[in-house]
């Protein structure tokens, strides 16, 4: 009997064990939309605009090919050297990101910034081909505007830098800036959950380093050894792929914070020299 009884409740722990891990699997499966995409984080209900930082800018309504309205802020430079269509990363909206669009305008370039479906005042729910989408709306404005191909600079942050990656691969951009990019989805939900079968569950692929081998316009990669959210080894991995001319961007400090923990102006430096190497070339 106590035979029985002890079989018996090593039976029961171990279907407990695989309810658990089964649990564990379907909340990662159904619920990675919640985990990638983060439009309510924290701040992002800010009202905050270009003109806090002294900018003038337009608000712009861009239409997506399916539909969608999304909003955009289009911030002009004095004597332009050029503009950049910028993709933000997953967590907040474009009200977040007045310090990036200060810097940019500093070094003297119009930047065109929009929120992806689902953020800020856009419509929609996020998915990978909304994104995708949703920068080729901003892609065609730009178009629209009188801008050609060369001369738009495309740049894109953590997330973004994936979605700047893929409309980049569709088009020939001036220069390309993909700053703390992961390789793909996939390979960064492995290294967070290296006991899950991540790489079969996900829905999503943001598989930036293939469309980065077929980008043909000059490439800077930034990124941070202390990043604690997607390793240094995805950035260097990114920069092994692409194809020259190409250059490097080392910061320090926290995927949130290495640009202010390296320094505003060893940053701003950083992208300005990237920017002189390749501005004036045909």
């Amino acid at each position: 009997m106590p035979r029985f009884i002890e079989s018996g409740a090593v039976a029961s722990l171990l279907l407990l064990l695989i309810a658990g891990y089964a649990a564990i699997l379907l909340n990662l499966y159904f619920n990675q939309a919640g985990m990638l995409y983060l439009p309510d984080y924290p701040g992002a209900g800010s009202d905050a605009t270009p003109a806090a930082a002294g900018l003038n800018y337009n608000t712009v309504r861009l239409t997506t090919t399916d539909g969608l309205q999304l909003s955009a802020w289009y911030v002009p430079a004095a004597d332009e050297r050029g503009v950049i269509l910028f993709c933000h990363g997953n967590a907040g909206n474009i009200s977040n990101r007045i310090s990036t669009l200060e810097l940019l305008n500093e070094l003297g370039f119009s930047t065109f910034i929009f929120d992806y479906r689902g953020y800020g005042r856009s419509e929609g729910k996020p998915t990978e081909d909304g994104t995708y989408r949703d920068a080729e709306a901003a892609w065609q404005y730009l178009h629209s505007q009188g801008y050609n191909e060369s001369e738009i600079i495309i740049m894109g942050r953590s997330l973004g830098a994936s979605v700047a990656a893929e409309l980049a691969h569709r088009h020939k951009p001036k220069a390309v800036v993909l700053e703390s990019s992961f390789t793909s989805v996939p390979d960064v939900a492995a290294e967070l959950y290296p006991l899950l079968p991540v790489r079969w569950l996900s829905r999503f692929e943001y598989n930036t380093i293939d469309y980065l081998q077929s980008i043909t316009a000059p490439v800077l990669i930034v990124h941070s050894r202390d990043d604690e959210i997607i390793p240094f080894s995805h950035g260097q991995r990114l920069f092994a792929a692409a194809k020259p001319p190409k250059q490097f961007l080392e910061l320090k400090g926290g995927h949130n914070e290495s640009i202010y923990v390296s320094g505003i102006d060893y940053y701003r430096h950083g992208l300005n020299s990237f920017f002189e190497s390749y501005l004036n070339q045909p």
